[in-house]
């Protein structure tokens, strides 16, 4: 037995208790309609031009049903006589190669077969104007040759900065479309100057006349498509803040304010742009974003597939396993960081050998005096609220919560023989 193993081996974990959150749920029945109303809703708005192609600018976050209302947008400019094709706009990610770029499209379901139109992935950029600070704004070489560009994103707070603009039409017009060079300028100066950049650079961009309009998606609190609009490009400066706070009512949350340990079975560019989301777990890399709990230790227990390999986001951890650390693909996990100048989030935890040995070393360093007080609670990931299971010592203060169910007994913690725990027994199919 290894010192560390002595050191934990008698740090007794809680008994934990399955919950299930509620949060409103507004939904979009049926996608493909909801794009068609909305684009005709703002048709006479949109400067269309008369025929040619056009760039439909699609991000790297896991954004429900992206490859759904990519083929819907798709449908609907073939249908006003034009000819869409795919643009990757996520900066830097992807390692920040042209291939990488649409291997996370495709990881997300973005394929030339499933969205019928090509996708062209490059890392070459147009200059198409300078900021008053002197910082160059860049757009992306295929989109700055079509006759049009319509840029499809969710709208959401942002993970290391706030500002009457955050996660948005804006930023992708700044930062996605600007590719690793776009990403790159609007970071020069660092995540406190951000708000200003974006807003800033997207203008730039929207004086070119390129930009036709923005597919804005909402999500309710399931990762449901909660609403969907089309904003023509003369509107977006003034139309997306009203979004934004509505996406913002709409976010999840753990319904625990005060939480010793948080263990999280996974994280990944697919959950949130860092890893899992700030927004849930009070954790932020930069000091220019505040909210969420107030949690002392994370521990996070695997990445995710589609993440392939990138694990930012694992910075803001406090214990890990080495099974994440052997996943770990740095050429994919530092690009991100050296473009956004944001280094905390590709940050080492401590790396332990198993999921149990990483849980108590985070229970261990908690500073909690009665371990039967320890305040624990355990998700699947930030995109995944609606089940969560808690310890016993938080029961009290769920119960008789109309937005809280419990749905079990309390539990021992079911790990194998060597220590990894079967998360199959957990959680309700």
């Amino acid at each position: 037995m290894s010192v560390i193993q002595q050191l934990l081996q008698d740090v007794p974990l809680p008994r934990m208790v399955r919950v299930k959150q509620t949060f409103p749920r507004p939904v979009v029945g049926n996608i493909d309609e909801a794009i068609v109303q909305s684009f005709m809703q703002e048709n006479g708005k949109i400067p269309w031009p008369t025929g040619g192609e056009v760039a439909v600018v699609v991000g790297s976050r896991g954004i429900a049903d992206i490859n759904q209302i990519t083929r819907a947008v798709v449908r609907q400019l073939k249908q006003y006589g034009l000819k869409p094709f795919i643009v990757p706009g996520m900066g830097s990610h992807g390692g920040a190669t042209a291939e990488g770029q649409k291997e996370v499209l495709e990881s997300l379901g973005v394929t030339e077969e499933s969205i019928e139109a090509p996708i062209r992935s490059s890392m070459e950029v147009v200059q198409i104007g300078t900021l008053e600070n002197g910082l160059p704004v860049y757009m992306d070489k295929f989109a700055h040759q079509a006759a049009g560009i319509v840029v499809v994103n969710r709208i959401k707070p942002h993970t290391a900065f706030r500002g009457t603009y955050e996660s948005g039409i804006v930023k992708m017009i700044a930062i996605g479309l600007g590719k690793q060079k776009g990403a790159e300028a609007c970071h020069k100066l660092g995540f406190g100057h951000m708000a200003k950049h974006i807003v800033e650079a997207a203008e730039v961009a929207i004086a070119t006349n390129k930009i036709l309009c923005g597919v804005a998606v909402l999500e309710n609190a399931y990762d449901h498509v909660a609403q969907i609009e089309v904003l023509p490009a003369s509107e977006i400066i003034a139309r997306e803040p009203a979004l934004l706070e509505q996406a913002k009512s709409s976010m999840p949350r753990i319904l625990v304010d005060e939480i010793d340990v948080l263990v999280v079975d996974e994280i990944g560019k697919d959950i949130s742009g860092d890893g899992m989301d700030p927004n849930i777990t009070g954790r932020y890399a930069t000091p220019f974003a505040t909210g969420g709990p107030n949690i002392k230790r994370i521990t996070v227990r695997r990445l995710t597939e589609r993440t392939h390999g990138n694990a930012n986001g694992l910075g803001v951890a406090d214990t890990t396993t080495k099974r994440v650390f052997d996943a770990i693909d740095f050429s994919k996990t530092y690009p991100n960081a050296l473009t956004s100048t944001v280094i905390e989030p590709v940050k080492l935890p401590m790396v332990l050998d198993n999921d149990k040995l990483a849980i108590q070393a985070a229970i261990k360093t908690s500073n909690v005096l009665h371990d039967e007080d320890i305040r624990l609670v355990h998700i699947q990931s930030t995109l995944s609220l609606e089940e969560i299971r808690v310890s016993e010592s938080l029961l009290p203060l769920l119960l008789g919560r109309d937005d809280v169910e419990v749905l079990s007994s309390p539990e021992t913690w079911p790990f194998d023989e060597n220590g990894e725990l079967d998360t199959h027994e957990l959680w309700s199919e």
